[in-house]
Formats: C-alpha cells, structure tokens, sequence
C-alpha cells in the first residue's frame, strides 16, 4: 500500500459499513493532505488504500465503505476500470470522484454512470474536498436512514400478516381440538379402566391437549393469547429461574446470571417472561453443542434504537433491558432474516416446531417490547429485549378460593349457536347429558328464528361470537327485543379482548374460550343458570 501508515482496515458485519470513507489515491503526498484536510471536519473512521488493495480487499471481507473518494487517473486502473471491476463482482458502493484540472468531462460523464459527485483538483481542491465529502456522508446516512425505517417497516407488516394468518389458524383449529378434546373425554368418562380402548383413547385426548398448547402459541406470536400482566421485577424473575436454567442447561455450559443493582419494574405476564427466558436459553443450548458460555444479565436501560430519537416520550432509564447471549454456532444473514416467524426452524424434522422463537416475539410485543438479534457465523447470537419501565404497583392479594359445593339439578332451555357443525353437536350431547333441553342453530338468522318459534323460556344464549351473516353480540341484542330474560354465555376460539367489540363482554357478559373440555362447559353453565357465576 503506498500510503502513509494510519487506522488499518479490518472486516466487519456484512450490514455495516467498516469506513465511513475510503480514499483511493497512489500519490502519498496529496493523500496526505486530503487526509489532514478531512480530518479537519471531523470525518470518523476514514480509511485509504491504493485500487488493486481496495478491490482485493472489498471481495475478501464482502464489506464496503459508505463512500469511495476516488481519483480517477490511477497508475493501475482509471476510474471506469475501477469501477467495472466493482460491478463485475456484483459490488456496489457510492462514490465520489476526484479529477484532474481538465477532466470535467470525464467526470459528467462518471455522474451519468453512478457519482454522487465530483472534485476538481484546482486551487480550492483542499477547501472543497472536505466540505463535498462531508455532504455526501450527510445525504447518504439519511438514505441509508430511510432505508432501515422502510425495511423495519416491511418486517412488521409481514410479522403483523404471518400473525394474522396464524390467528386465524389456531381460530379455526380451536373448533376442531374443542370436538376432538370433548368427544374423547366423553368416551373416558364412559369406559371402565380395564376396557382394552381406554388407552387408546387416553392417547387421542392427550393429543388434543398437545394441539391445544400448539394453538395458544401460535396466538401468542400473534399477540392474540390471554395474558394476565402485573407489575414484577425483572431481576427477580432471573435470578428466581436460574436453578431451573441450571438444571435444564448442561454441564459443560457455563451460565452467567446478572441483574442489576436497581429494581427493574415491567408490567408483564410472569408466566410469559419465564417462557421467554426459558426458550432462549434451550435455544442457545442446541447453539454449543460443544460447550460454552450463556449469559443472561438485566439493568435498566435507555430506549431501544428502534424508538431512540423517535419517540419523545422515551427518555433515558425509562426502559429495562434483558440480555441473552451465547458464544455458540451463530446465525447466518439468511436465516437471521426469519427467525421469528412461526413454524420456521433450522432443527431436524421433529425435533422443533419453528414457535420457540415466534413464542418469544409475540409475548415480547404483547408486553411493548421491542427485540433484536445481533448474529454471525461463528460467533455467537445475542438477543436483547427492552421493556418499558414501570413503577411498582401494589399486587393484590389473590382472593380466597371459594368453598365447594354439591352442584344442584338445573334443567333449562338453551339456544347454542354455532357455525360448527362438529362443535354444535358436541355441545349438544354435553347439556342434553346434563338434562338441558337444547335448541341449536348454525347462525345468527337461523338463532333468531328459533327465538321467535320456541314458545317457552330459554334460560341461556351461548353463541360463538365470530360468525357469518351476524357476530354474537349482534345476535344478543336481537335475541333480547324477543326474550329479554335470556341469559348469554359467549365463547370463541380468539381470546376475549380481540372479539369484545363495545366492552359488553368484559363488563356483563361471561366468556368461553376454546378449547374447552365439557366439565369446564358444564360448570360455566351451571354457574350462569343458577347465577352463582357472572363471568
């Protein structure tokens, strides 16, 4: 390299850039000189090599700098040549070009074909150099700027479309694993212990419990499962689930547990948090199948770089931090691209179900939390997640669980409306089991005109609430113009606050979420009839 000696280059991650400039001059004098020039404008990280170095080095290391400063008439290779080598190797990088006194044509001509802009080495060069580089910096930063505000915004619409699919599945699966759970329990509750199918059967209903866990995490990615938040110190909950990390983790791994001094209050699904920590963990453990160092550490934080300078309510400390990070296998830039959808894994068929990570997403921003994932073959992963800060609250005390009693015989009439044929009859065999007159309906239309025929009492309404032609609570305010003593059970394979439209059901109505097994039907039921339980 004929250059004065200086910061050397050295790779970097293949997002980033490893110079802010790159100077390509063979003549050490001028280099010299731009160089003390530049750094008059306080340029950071400007690097310089000579054109055959510069294009030796940008294959190598697959990185590039965020611009070229490139004198045109090299002794090896002219700019055209230059830069017909870059795009030869598929490489494109900004530049910037510097021409002699007389080259200004050749430099148009440069524009046409890429340049950002260009410098006539006359009597202002030196004064014009560092003000023309500085400026294309600037307006490159705020490209490059619009550009990850724009990919970042395309990675949520398509997690927000993926969840929205994804809800939509476990929705409709819910109605299939309510009838598979309900029929085979039926079928135990019927056959002796010694029966030969008892096992059988046993396995279909556990199956279905294994279905049902599938479904709650698909709807957690969607951030559409029922979650109960409360206020807990995030140190805690660490330290507090790290004799089980312990246990799980092997041996010839080394876990590393920090949290810090100050209480790290989030509001936040206990339950969910020691998920996230207990699927990062797994995941970093099949990471160093040879051993080596998981690190988990909390402190409070400032605001997460997707919101930093964004957002002007996230103030410094306003946020707390987990990190979790492994010295394993890393991840590639292809794979990185799709850790969190649902479904997709790197492991062997069955062993994983693509949702470890799409379970952490989801819970991650059901609590307003944002994630991100620093990665590379070799070197480990590092997951790092913010929380928004909270003050303590006071947790109320769990209230005493109520005294049991004997249920008592209830017969009524009740309308179910339910757009399942599989569902509706499954129901159906349950209250009628129960000594219930049922009355059943496979929409809204169909529910109301039962109402306006049935000449006595119906003493309950469980409707689903999504339905074609008419919703439930659609329904219930229809049902009650024609029989306003009518009680309303409403159930649904989404969790109550996505299908509660006007609050009516978190305020009056009881809710039924699928799946769910005929003694947990049976009691709500018993319950809403006999007014024992209003939700």
């Amino acid at each position: 390299m004929n250059a004065p000696s200086g910061p050397a280059l050295i790779p970097a991650k293949p997002s980033l850039p490893v110079h802010t400039a790159v100077v390509i001059e063979d003549d050490d004098g001028i280099l010299r000189l731009i160089l003390k020039q530049l750094s008059r404008e306080s340029i950071p990280n400007i690097g310089f090599m000579d054109e055959v170095e510069a294009l030796r080095w940008i294959e190598e290391n697959q990185s590039v700098p965020l611009l070229l400063v490139l004198d045109y008439r090299l002794r090896k290779l002219d700019g055209k040549q230059f830069l017909s080598e870059l795009s030869a190797r598929g490489i494109s990088v900004p530049f910037l070009v510097v021409t002699g006194h007389g080259d200004e044509r050749l430099a148009v001509e440069l524009m046409k074909l890429g340049a950002k802009d260009y410098v006539v080495k006359d009597a202002r060069f030196l004064d014009l150099l560092p003000v023309t580089v500085s400026r294309t910096i600037a307006a490159l930063t705020a490209e490059l700027r619009i550009k990850e505000l724009e990919e970042r915004l395309r990675h949520s619409e398509k997690m927000e479309a993926i969840g929205t699919l994804a809800a939509g599945v476990a929705h409709d699966f819910n109605n299939l694993l309510t009838t598979i759970i309900g029929y085979s329990e039926l079928a135990l509750s019927r056959l002796p212990s010694i029966d030969p199918l008892r096992k059988d059967v046993e396995e279909i209903h556990a199956a279905g419990g294994r279905a049902a866990s599938l479904t709650r995490q698909l709807l957690t990615f969607s951030r559409k499962q029922v979650v109960q938040p409360q206020s807990l110190d995030l140190g805690e909950v660490v330290l507090g689930i790290e004799k089980m990390l312990r246990r799980m983790i092997r041996e010839d791994i080394h876990i590393v547990v920090e949290a810090g001094e100050d209480p790290a209050w989030i509001k936040a699904d206990p339950a969910q948090i020691e998920q996230v920590l207990l699927n990062l963990a797994i995941n970093a453990k099949d990471a160093m199948p040879d051993g080596g160092t998981l690190t988990i550490r909390t402190s409070l934080s400032d605001p997460p770089p997707a919101l930093a300078g964004e957002d002007s309510s996230a103030h410094p400390g306003k946020y707390v931090s987990l990190l979790v990070s492994d010295d394993g296998c890393g991840i590639d830039p292809k794979t990185l691209a799709h850790i969190f959808e649902p479904f997709f894994t790197t492991k062997e068929v069955g062993k994983g179900t693509g949702l470890g990570l799409a379970t952490v997403y989801g819970i991650v921003r059901q609590a307003n939390g944002e994630i991100q994932v620093e990665s590379a073959p070799g070197e480990g992963s590092t997951f790092r997640i913010w929380f928004p800060r909270q003050e303590k609250e006071e947790i109320p005390r769990p209230a005493a669980p109520a005294a049991e009693t004997t249920p008592a015989a209830c017969s009524e009439t009740i309308l179910v409306v339910e757009d399942s044929d599989m569902l509706l009859g499954l129901v159906r065999t349950i209250l009628e089991g129960e000594g219930h007159r049922v009355l059943t309906a496979s929409d809204g239309d169909e529910a109301l005109r039962v109402l306006r025929e049935f000449q006595g009492t119906v003493g309950l309404l469980l409707t689903d609430v999504i339905m074609p032609k008419m919703n439930g609570w659609e329904l219930v305010e229809r049902a009650r113009a024609l029989k306003p003593e009518v009680k309303v059970l409403f159930m649904s394979g989404y969790p109550e606050k996505d299908v509660d439209a006007d609050g009516s059901l978190s305020t009056r109505e009881p809710f039924l979420s699928k799946p769910f097994s005929p003694k947990v039907l049976k009691e709500k039921v018993r319950g809403i009839l006999e007014g024992v339980a209003a939700t």
